[in-house]
């Protein structure tokens, strides 16, 4: 699983030549991504503005607007993958183009059903 997270709003801080070129080289890997067959899926996250958090207060699930996170970057969306290896799933997430304006991807293997192997 890669883990794409980012500052909400940076595309709008972009000039529209800059962001036009930044969608095109998420579609440009998420073309290669499937001719591959090593794309599962993805999706982007609605602005953090969204979120509802539930955390337990006074002993009961409470249920609170917003992320509440102590960090300039908010986790955005995912993309599901399905590498050989470990290190071409941080190949592809060092190529995700906003890394380069601030943000990070994240690649977390995922756990088959049973678990076990983690």
């Amino acid at each position: 699983m890669l883990l794409i997270w980012n500052r909400p709003g940076f595309t709008e801080e972009l000039s529209e030549q800059e962001r036009t070129a930044l969608f095109g080289e998420v579609d440009e890997i998420m073309k290669e991504l499937t001719e591959t067959g090593e794309l599962i899926g993805g999706q982007a996250l609605a602005n953090p503005s969204q979120t509802r958090t539930v955390r337990l207060a006074g002993g009961h699930p409470e249920v609170v607007d917003g992320p509440f996170m102590e960090s300039k970057e908010q986790f955005a969306g995912y993309l599901a993958v399905d590498c050989d290896s470990p290190e071409r799933a941080a190949e592809i997430a060092a190529r995700w183009p906003d890394v380069r304006f601030g943000g990070a991807m994240e690649v977390r293997p995922i756990m088959d059903e049973a678990g076990t192997e983690m």
